[in-house]
C-alpha cells in the first residue's frame, strides 16, 4: 500500500486511509483506543479485516506497533506523528457529518480537554489572520 504518483494530494491520501474500516480505526486511535480486542470489541469488525488494516495502517507509517506483552507477543497500536496529522481531516468529517449525515444532535462533541469548550475548525490566512470561507479558497501549482 501507499501512494502512487499522482496529481492530487486528496488521492495519495485515500490510498492510505481511504476505506471505512481504516477511518473508524483511526477515530478509535484518537479516542484512546490501542489494542486489537479492544477495536475489535468497538468497531464489531471481522478479526482478519481488522489485522489487515492494521497492518496496512502500520505499514504506512499511520500506527506503530508497541509490544505490551511478551508471552504470547501482543502489541498496542499507536498513533505515530504522521497518523495524529490525520486528525483536522477527521474532524472535518465529523463535522460534515454532524450536519449532513445524521439527524437530531450530533452523537459526539470535541471538547478542549483543559477548559471543555466545544471546538472550532477553523482555515485561516496565515498572513492576513483572517478564517477564510470555502468559497474564498484557490488553488495554485507551487512556484
Amino acid at each position: 500500500m501507499g501512494a502512487e504518483h499522482v496529481d492530487c494530494s486528496i488521492a495519495a491520501t485515500l490510498a492510505f486511509v481511504g476505506d471505512r474500516w481504516s477511518l473508524l480505526i483511526l477515530r478509535d486511535s484518537f479516542r484512546g483506543v490501542r489494542r486489537f480486542g479492544d477495536y475489535c470489541a468497538d468497531l464489531g469488525i471481522a478479526r482478519n479485516v481488522l489485522a489487515d488494516r492494521l497492518d496496512r495502517l502500520v505499514d504506512a507509517g499511520i500506527l506503530h506497533r508497541v509490544p505490551y506483552q511478551e508471552r504470547p507477543v501482543r502489541n498496542e497500536y499507536r498513533l505515530t506523528e504522521k497518523g495524529r496529522d490525520l486528525s483536522p481531516a477527521l474532524m472535518a468529517l465529523m463535522r460534515w457529518g454532524d450536519r449532513w449525515a445524521v439527524e437530531g444532535a450530533p452523537p459526539t462533541i470535541l471538547v478542549h480537554d483543559a477548559c471543555g469548550e466545544e471546538l472550532e475548525q477553523l482555515v485561516r490566512c496565515p498572513r492576513c489572520a483572517v478564517e477564510v470561507s470555502p468559497t474564498h479558497i484557490r488553488s495554485r501549482h507551487p512556484a
